[in-house]
């Protein structure tokens, strides 16, 4: 039976995610911040899919833990799928350097941390799927969260950079670019719905790029057109737009 490693699985797009593979077949390794918070989910996915559900603490900014913390998974994940971030306050970053690495390091150094241990692991094996949630928020900085954008932005480049350095090991590395989504996370923001995708899509969206080996998805398929406008704005005009 395949194992697929949830990283951040407490939030609404990990547990959308999580049930679709249990779903398949698949054994679920939970890994969060608090693990009790799990041990609803835990039980579920058990009963409901009739599958092995394991929880584990993780905690994506203490990178001191994590060789140990995956060292001790047992068995060893034949997919990992980075789900964690955190949007923050972009205003309050500024002036905040608290707020500005909590967003810096849950986002960026914390994926990169834990993801360098399992894609070493994967390359030695040859074998193995690693899937990062990233966002269209770092496709171009804007002034609403450039700094939460900067850290997603360093991220899409890191996975783009994963992926070509282990597609000769025969390790998948699928970047997920979900736009708006319907989570906790955006809870009280006021989003379009043609381009808010709820969690189960997500969830549905991220198996089957695993299945076919997909590079790249969007989500939603307009942001990719969306964002390549905004890409092509020339900067004297950009900058002064409010977005």
């Amino acid at each position: 039976m395949p194992t697929v490693l949830i990283l951040g699985a407490t939030s609404d797009m990990a547990v959308a995610i999580a049930k679709k593979f249990a779903s398949k077949g698949y054994s679920i390794q939970l890994a969060a911040r608090n693990g009790s918070d799990l041990q609803s989910m835990q039980s579920d996915i058990a009963i409901r899919y009739q599958v092995p559900c394991s929880v584990h603490a993780f905690d994506a900014v203490r990178f001191d833990t994590h060789a140990l913390f995956f060292e001790q998974l047992q068995p060893k994940p034949d997919v990992t799928i980075c789900v964690f971030g955190y949007l923050g306050e972009n205003d309050r970053a500024r002036i905040d350097w608290q707020e500005a690495s909590r967003i810096i390091h849950t986002n960026y150094t914390g994926a990169v941390s834990i993801l360098n241990i399992i894609s070493n692991h994967y390359a030695l094996r040859k074998s193995g799927v690693i899937a990062g949630i990233s966002s269209v928020a770092g496709e171009r900085g804007r002034q609403s969260n450039y700094i939460y954008g900067s850290a997603k932005a360093g991220f899409t480049a890191y996975l783009s950079g994963l992926r070509n350095k282990l597609v000769k090991e025969n390790v998948h590395v699928l970047t997920v670019l979900p736009g708006f989504a319907y989570t906790r996370m955006t809870e009280g923001l006021k989003l379009p719905k043609p381009l808010t995708a709820q969690p189960a899509e997500i969830g549905e969206a991220v198996y089957t790029a695993i299945q076919r080996k997909t590079n790249i998805i969007w989500v939603r398929w307009m942001w990719r057109w969306i964002m390549l406008i905004i890409k092509l704005v020339p900067e004297a005009i950009f900058k002064n737009l409010k977005l």
